[in-house]
């Protein structure tokens, strides 16, 4: 059984060598999907955008999520 931290290991090593064309389709197809199992994906993947953002793009991140709720 993973633990989180392999989890994030291993999504994060799925996607390191892969172009933006490449996460934009993953995450497109991850949302389509409508299943469960990509939300831990997903979550990794806002997690990378959360830690790297910075405060103003944060307000912006917040924003949109707000405005789609």
């Amino acid at each position: 059984n993973m633990n989180n931290i392999d989890i994030r290991k291993y999504i994060i090593n799925n996607f390191k060598n892969t172009t933006i064309e490449e996460i934009k389709a993953s995450i497109e197809e991850s949302i389509e999907s409508h299943e469960d199992d990509p939300l831990i994906g997903l979550g990794v993947i806002f997690e990378i955008l959360w830690i790297n953002s910075s405060e103003e793009e944060k307000k912006t991140i917040l924003s949109n999520i707000k405005k789609g709720m």
